[in-house]
This record gives C-alpha cells, sequence and structure tokens, in this order.
C-alpha cells in the first residue's frame, strides 16, 4: 500500500465581538449604557457587526463586554437568535487591556477553529461574506484610506499593492491607509496574542498580531471603498445614523436580523400592554 495523503484540516470560522471598554468619549450617555447599546439610526449599534458575521454564515459568536453592562447584553441577545441556530455567549472583560485580549479571553471559544474579530462600533457598508468563507489560514485584514491616519494602526504597500509595513498610531506618515476593524485569523493567533508585551500605553495591541503574520508573510490585506464608520464620539454616532439611513445599510441586514428585531419588539409590545393593565 502506498503512503496516505492527509488534506489540511478545514477549520470552522467562529466570531468575537468586542463589546467592552468604558467609552469616556460619550460620556454621560455611557454613563449608563455601553456604547454598542446605543442607537445607530434604527437598531442598537451592535447589531452591525452581528450581521457583518452572520452574513458570513458564522453561527457561533462570543461578545466581549464589560461588567457593568453585561445584563444589559443578555437582556437584548440572550436567546435573540436562538430559534435561528445561531448561539450567543459573553465573556467579561474586567479592565480592558487591548483589542488583542479579546483572542486570549476567547481562547476556549476559538477552540481549534479560525476567528473572525470584530469591533463593536464599527460599521461597514462593504459585504466581507466572501472573504470570510474563503479564509482558510494566515491572518488577514481590512483597510480604507482615511485623512487622519495618525489616529489608526496604518499599513505601508509595496508598489505591487502588497502589505510590508503596519505601524500603530505613527508620529510620522506611513500610510493613509488605516487598518479597521475586522480581523481573519487563523488558529496561531491565540498563541501570538499571549506572547505579546504589552505597549507603552499598557495595551496588548492587536497591530503586533497583524505584525507577526506580516513577518511570516501570511498577511492579506484587502483595500475597500465603502464606508466604515468608527461611532466613537457624538458626531461621529450622529454621522453614522445619517449614512445608514442615506445608504440604506439595513436595508441589506440578512433577514435572520430583521425578523428576530421585529419578533422581538412585538414581544416587548405586548409585554409592556400587559403591564399597564
Amino acid at each position: 500500500m502506498g503512503e496516505e495523503t492527509t488534506k489540511p484540516k478545514k477549520r470552522k470560522m467562529k466570531g468575537i465581538i468586542l463589546a467592552g471598554g468604558t467609552a469616556t468619549r460619550l460620556f454621560p450617555m455611557t454613563a449608563t449604557t455601553s456604547k454598542q447599546l446605543l442607537p445607530v439610526y434604527d437598531r442598537q449599534m451592535i447589531f452591525y457587526p452581528l450581521n457583518t458575521l452572520i452574513k458570513a454564515g458564522i453561527k457561533n459568536i462570543l461578545i466581549i463586554v464589560a461588567p457593568e453592562h453585561s445584563g444589559q447584553f443578555l437582556n437584548l441577545l440572550g436567546s435573540l437568535f436562538k430559534k435561528y441556530g445561531i448561539h450567543i455567549t459573553f465573556e467579561v472583560q474586567s479592565i480592558p487591556r487591548g483589542l488583542a485580549e479579546a483572542l486570549t479571553l476567547g481562547e476556549n471559544h476559538i477552540g481549534d477553529d479560525n476567528v473572525a474579530l470584530i469591533l463593536g462600533d464599527n460599521i461597514f457598508e462593504d459585504d466581507f461574506s466572501k472573504q470570510i468563507k474563503e479564509f482558510r489560514s494566515g491572518g488577514h485584514v481590512f483597510a480604507k484610506k482615511v485623512s487622519d491616519p495618525e489616529r489608526f494602526g496604518v499599513v505601508k504597500f509595496n508598489k505591487n499593492q502588497r502589505a510590508i509595513e503596519i505601524v500603530e498610531k505613527p508620529n510620522e506618515w506611513i500610510s493613509d491607509y488605516a487598518v479597521t476593524g475586522l480581523y481573519l485569523f487563523d488558529n496561531d493567533c491565540i498563541e501570538i496574542a499571549k506572547n505579546i508585551k504589552p505597549s507603552e500605553r499598557g495595551e496588548v495591541e492587536i497591530t503586533e498580531v497583524n505584525k507577526a503574520y506580516l513577518k511570516k508573510k501570511k498577511l492579506e490585506v484587502t483595500i475597500f471603498e465603502g464606508e466604515w464608520l468608527d461611532a466613537g464620539t457624538p458626531d461621529s454616532l450622529l454621522e453614522a445614523s445619517r449614512i445608514v439611513k442615506e445608504k440604506g445599510i439595513t436595508r441589506n441586514f440578512h433577514p435572520v436580523i430583521d425578523e428576530a428585531i421585529t419578533e422581538f419588539s412585538a414581544e416587548l409590545k405586548v409585554l409592556s400592554k400587559k403591564k399597564l393593565k
């Protein structure tokens, strides 16, 4: 008998939404609730990253939340998608220590699979389902040209549009392309995140995870043109609602989300009427 050849194992894609933090730039609105539970046009902000993952067929999603708001997330999302076969769990992050900490907090959730990590306050007009479904190994991030690159992790390209450098909040101009808040990683990301030393600001930077994959020539970068909304200030929150309405972004949501929201709203109305009796 000849030697058996085994194909590389195709891993599932798990989802993680990072929705912790205190969002001090949005005080006093976030003194009583999470930023990701504030409305953007006609629904809470958290539904936008959920849509990105659900449209890509991801069925197991971990949401990382701050302890003071965990009950509110549970009340809204605890069983909202259960009948649709979408399983949502929660992990409490007592003190935010950087975006890459989501990978170590989510280690048990990820298991032996790959992961799509998305920030809970990032809203994308583009549909990245194809890239998420086709992802197999390494890392894959999504870059957008911005006017204020010094605020972000930025990626520099060579003349062939291949990523050659990533720098977190550069003091000197490196590039106009910001790395946005959607990251696809293979299972190696857990060990990479565990070995990252905190930066000068005391955070485990997601840029260091990206750089580790770039160093191994395993990082793919997709440049996109659609809207990327980071609703972190009162002005940007208002602007996000305006753009979402004008561009009809919610009209392109997965039907499951719209149906679940409609059912939940109807249940709340019934409960409200019973309480009034």
